[in-house]
């Protein structure tokens, strides 16, 4: 066993059980009754120096019925504010492997999801079933190839049985990587339930794990602060320029790594309108497109609390460094949005305006109920949205002359920042009703391949046109 253990490529560590028993819990195997691979992230594999081959021989592994040498299965705790509300919370469905050593040094966190019940499931079942599994894959992978920061997925595996919701539904057990799954949340709980001792211990590893190049400087722990609200800024701006809207950004979903995680009720925005909303737990729209930036602010003012008292020794000094790095957000964030929209109108200088011009054209697709990724592919391909943009487009087409750019120069750049293809709602679906009632995976596949190289003209129209009606629809969580 261990010989093909060393063929797989398993080089696994556990850094995370160095922290105290507080932040985790050990957990005995639920073996599922037939495991099935149904899904493996070949190119994935790789980059984690995991043998694909060699992986396609170890469903049961995937399916956390085994464990790997060097795994030692556990939950995380953690806590969140849900829709503003405090909870204490844990991994209630997830497993996690330990964290795999990549070939240029990194450690990537493994984790099983749906593997089965832990001290945190709070009466669940902790499984999984097969569409929401399929659904994190998909659009996990889709956000990888746009280019924004993401959680990974590894492999799904059907588990051979069914999982009760409203109905019997066929369970799956999803193999998830991330740079860490350090959240929000982990620093909520640690501030809740532990010590001074355990805060500072928990800052200490997410330094070791995010921001080594500050391990033990004095300022360390504003340092980690400061870098975790800037690329929460530049990935909310990210997910912006895409049309992305997670659905449910409690803070026990906003990593310290800045990768995006969780993708229950997300879905991706066609006509362009800031008060779209699709999750179905969101009914007041906390969550909508227009509200993301605000509130990660909102969200890392929570991680700022919880680790003021290691910023100073005083509240008044510790609450202005706390402070100035929640401030510096904005700034971060818009940045971000106004340098991704200038790429996104194939503008390679920064001059005043800009931000109006881009608003005006927001401004122009809200009125005419224009798709927001058709519209900037459109303007990508030389041509125009339609006539209400044609005022839009003479000052946009004076603006590239300014930085002596031609509409067609410009083009080169546009078409890097525009995809022709995003995981259309209604595309989704089709595949994962397919895949989960008929036991077909043709479409998703056909899907798959085409968000894998998003930014690649000459997709069939079929991937890149919105539905006829896409009134009422909703996602919901998976749990």
């Amino acid at each position: 066993m261990a010989d093909k253990q060393l063929h797989t490529g398993w080089k696994l560590q556990q850094s995370y059980l160095e922290l105290r028993d507080l932040f985790h819990q050990q957990l005995t195997l639920k073996p599922i009754a037939s495991p099935r691979l149904l899904l493996l992230n070949d190119a994935h594999a790789r980059e984690l120096g995991l043998d694909p081959e060699a992986l396609r021989d170890e469903a049961d592994v995937l399916a956390g019925n085994r464990m790997p040498e060097g795994a030692v299965p556990f939950a995380q705790a953690y806590a969140g504010h849900q829709f503003g509300n405090f909870t204490m919370l844990g991994d209630g469905r997830a497993l996690m492997v330990g964290e795999q050593l990549t070939a240029d040094g990194k450690l990537i966190d493994i984790q099983l999801k749906g593997s089965g019940p832990t001290p945190y499931s709070r009466g669940g079942d902790g499984r999984a079933a097969l569409g929401p599994m399929l659904r994190e894959y998909l659009i996990s992978e889709a956000m990888h190839h746009l280019g924004i920061r993401t959680n990974r997925s590894l492999a799904v595996v059907k588990t051979g049985e069914d999982v009760y919701r409203e109905t019997a539904l066929p369970g799956a057990v999803l193999t998830r990587t991330a740079s860490s799954h350090l959240r929000v949340g982990t620093f909520e709980f640690a501030r809740r339930g532990g010590s001074y001792e355990d805060w500072e211990a928990l800052a200490e590893y997410a330094v070791s794990r995010h921001l080594p190049e500050a391990a033990g400087s004095e300022d360390r722990y504003e340092q980690l602060l400061h870098a975790v609200v800037e690329r929460q800024a530049e990935l909310i701006a990210s997910w912006q320029l895409v049309g992305f809207i997670h659905g449910v950004m409690n803070t026990d979903n906003m990593t310290i790594s800045g990768e995006t995680i969780d993708y229950g009720p997300c879905a991706f925005m066609n006509a362009y309108d800031p008060k779209t909303v699709f999750s179905s737990i969101d009914a007041g729209g906390r969550y909508a497109y227009q509200n993301q930036p605000y509130i990660a602010a909102w969200n890392l003012a929570r991680l700022a609390e919880s680790i003021m008292p290691l910023l100073a020794d005083e509240d008044e000094p510790a609450l202005e460094k706390a402070q100035q790095a929640i401030d510096s957000f904005r700034s971060h964030y818009e940045a971000a949005w106004q340098d991704g929209v200038r790429r996104k109108l194939g503008l390679h200088e920064a001059k005043a305006g800009d931000a109006a011009l881009a608003d005006e054209l927001l401004g122009l697709m809200e009125q005419e109920k224009a798709d927001f990724t058709n519209t900037f592919r459109t303007l990508s391909e030389g041509e125009s949205p339609g006539d209400a943009f044609q005022g839009w487009m003479e000052r946009w087409h004076a603006r590239l002359a300014d930085e002596g750019t031609s509409p067609e120069k410009a083009q080169t750049l546009m078409k890097q920042h525009n995809p022709a293809v995003i995981p259309r709602n209604h595309l989704v679906e089709e595949a994962l009703r397919a895949a989960v009632q008929d036991d077909d995976m043709s479409s998703f596949h056909e899907l798959l391949a085409a968000l894998q190289d998003p930014y690649q003209a000459g997709k069939p129209a079929r991937f890149c046109s919105p539905p006829d009606d896409e009134g009422g629809y909703r996602t919901f969580c998976g749990t």
